[in-house]
């Protein structure tokens, strides 16, 4: 797994989200996404837990209190019925990041992402997931309105459309800034082992 500071811009952290977040798992045990992970503030894992939406399987120290009660705060809840993941991914500029691995699919590059159509669309080429690649602003700026033959580029990989478990295999490839350690035996127990 690696880390790059690059990728810290496009996950979204809140604050109250960094104050002891609660991973949430799918009634599998598996997470409802790797990237972004799939986290609750604090406050919302107490009240699908006070409301019986969810199982609470691991905690934090930290306790919270009312005025009539005290609990630990859930670091790991579970949903009690099972959602669907989605079979087909979102078309989004993230989406497209996260398939091509926030990497420029021309030079490899990880900073100054942008998205550029392999197919101009000057050309007739469409915002379709085969025609959009992650793009550093250099490499999008060379090839222009130009076909990546013209442009005299080549590309790392051809565009394709993703589906969600892909991109979810993906995103395992960038864990965030921060995972506690109550969080390791639900993220990566169905990865392959290294001998």
């Amino acid at each position: 797994m690696r880390h790059d500071p690059y990728l810290e811009g496009f996950v979204r952290s809140p604050a109250r989200l960094r104050d002891h977040p609660a991973l949430v798992l799918n009634a599998d045990y598996r997470p409802l996404s790797y990237f972004p992970l799939s986290l609750w503030p604090w406050q919302e894992a107490v009240k699908a837990a006070f409301l019986d939406r969810v199982t609470v399987v691991a905690e934090y120290d930290e306790v919270a209190r009312s005025p009539s009660t005290e609990f630990r705060l859930p670091s790991v809840v579970v949903l009690r019925e099972y959602v669907k993941p989605g079979r087909m991914a979102a078309f989004t500029r993230f989406n497209v990041f996260l398939r091509d691995e926030f990497r420029c699919q021309y030079c490899g590059a990880t900073g100054d992402l942008t998205f550029d159509h392999v197919i101009p669309r000057a050309r007739g080429g469409r915002t379709t997931w085969e025609n959009v690649v992650a793009s550093c602003a250099p490499c999008n700026l060379r090839k222009g309105a130009r076909s990546v033959r013209e442009a005299g580029m080549r590309l790392r990989r051809k565009p394709f459309r993703p589906s969600q478990a892909q991109l979810n295999a993906a995103g395992r490839k960038f864990p965030p800034n921060y995972l506690h350690e109550s969080w390791m035996d639900y993220l990566y127990w169905d990865a392959p082992l290294e001998p």
